[in-house]
């Protein structure tokens, strides 16, 4: 079957001013101005009231975060206070809440236009060690594209690090998952719509055997390593105390200076520490959001990026950004980004290239994140017929300046997965009911 999305009123792609024809769950061509499909279609979707991006690609978030936002027991703290108010609230998840949660933050995802999503999923309670399959089963249920990261902890109270001892795991235990994990579900295929990252939460959670055996691991299954790094200034100074090292030396001696490696944050990095990762290909992801609420600094994006660091976005977890919305994240990345660059150094097509390209870069993909022949078919067609959007002039600048927040459709591999700003095959109502109820176990 091949699909003409026809005359969009503007779109994020060279020489497709007629539109784009997918054939198959992938771009089979794009129409410039002036111009028409090579070969007959068999459907035409009208998208001259939509602005078509490539679909958004989310590249850190926390799923079971939805549960606790806006929680009175850590607002107005900065990182450590914060994390250290939640994780024995955190200790209560069970495998049912996690479903729940995934389920709603991969909706919220993706009725705001995102079409693939990383989740940094490191907190394991007793009878939650299935975590990453229940991940998998809601992704899959929903049709998102996803990189399921494998987290991990093993440095507890006890040890000098911040997290109970009840949400902790062995290396043993964490390493035998991690294989089980790969074996079940990574796939390196193009077009695949799951696949598995390793990531130890971050260097004041984990030891350095298990950072070291974790890269090792990585390497023998050719899969993505993530984990946080340079987040705040109290975690410079516990690598210093523990390891004797900064964080990006940290990296360096356990084998995690690579293009395998995506970083959350990126925050507190000298210019000789970007230039090293950068020349690595570290890739960074850049969370506004969650660091302009917790204090914790601003990512020097367009230095890593210049320094050969891939640049992508995440809405990091929904307790310290409190949303799951990627064209939030896009609006938020540009307007911290001309407070620290200036008004001129940073356009809103580099924020949309950071969400899209950057991302996929981050998530090692090149099967999506742009909008060319050949490229899985994954859209969000935003509709600007709300007040919000009255008297803009520039269309794809109108959705990063005036606020868009909601896909009015979105398209996953050729499968429409949102139409007229719903999910399809999905009681929203019930899910939000549900979830809520779910969520008063926290309080």
């Amino acid at each position: 079957m091949r699909t003409w999305i026809k005359d969009p009123l503007a779109i994020l792609a060279a020489a497709a001013e007629r539109g784009v024809v997918v054939e198959d769950g992938r771009i089979a061509e794009t129409v410039a101005r002036g111009g028409a499909p090579q070969a007959p279609v068999d459907a035409t979707f009208e998208a001259s009231a939509h602005v078509v991006l490539p679909g958004l690609v989310n590249a850190h978030h926390h799923f079971y975060q939805t549960l606790t936002r806006a929680h009175p027991a850590a607002i107005n703290r900065e990182l450590f206070d914060w994390l250290t108010a939640l994780y024995p609230i955190w200790a209560r998840l069970k495998p049912r809440e996690l479903r729940l949660a995934a389920r709603l933050a991969l909706v919220e995802l993706m009725l705001s236009g995102c079409t693939t999503a990383a989740d940094h999923h490191y907190l394991y309670p007793a009878g939650l060690e299935n975590a990453v399959d229940i991940e998998v089963e809601e992704a899959r249920a929903l049709g998102m594209r996803m990189t399921v990261t494998r987290g991990s902890m093993n440095r507890s109270s006890k040890d000098g690090g911040l997290p109970p001892d009840s949400v902790v795991q062995d290396a043993d235990a964490i390493l035998a998952d991690s294989e089980r994990v790969l074996k079940l579900f990574h796939d390196r295929a193009p077009g695949a719509q799951i696949r598995v990252a390793l990531a130890p939460c971050s260097p004041f959670s984990i030891d350095r055997e298990l950072m070291r055996e974790t890269a090792r691991l990585a390497e023998r299954y050719d899969c993505q390593l993530h984990t946080h790094l340079g987040e705040t200034e109290d975690e410079e100074r516990f690598c210093l105390a523990m390891y004797g090292v900064r964080p990006v030396e940290l990296l360096e001696e356990t084998g995690w200076m690579s293009r395998r490696t995506w970083l959350a944050h990126g925050i507190h990095f000298d210019g000789d520490e970007i230039k090293r990762l950068g020349a690595a290909g570290v890739g960074v992801c850049h969370c506004a959001a969650s660091n302009m609420v917790l204090g914790s600094g601003i990512c020097r994006a367009c230095e890593l990026e210049a320094a050969g660091s891939p640049l992508g976005l995440g809405v990091d977890g929904s307790a310290s950004n409190d949303s799951s919305n990627m064209m939030e994240a896009v609006r938020h990345a540009l307007m911290i980004g001309r407070l620290r660059y200036g008004a001129a150094a940073l356009t809103h097509l580099d924020a949309l290239r950071w969400a899209t390209e950057g991302s996929a870069r981050c998530l090692g993909r090149d099967d999506v994140g742009r909008i060319a022949p050949g490229l899985q078919a994954d859209l969000a067609l935003f509709a600007l017929d709300e007040p919000r959007f009255s008297g803009a002039h520039d269309p794809l600048a109108a959705l990063v300046l005036c606020g868009a927040h909601r896909a009015d459709r979105v398209m996953i591999g050729g499968v429409w997965r949102v139409v007229d700003g719903a999910p399809v095959g999905l009681d929203l109502a019930a899910l939000v009911a549900e979830h809520r109820a779910a969520a008063r176990a926290f309080a």
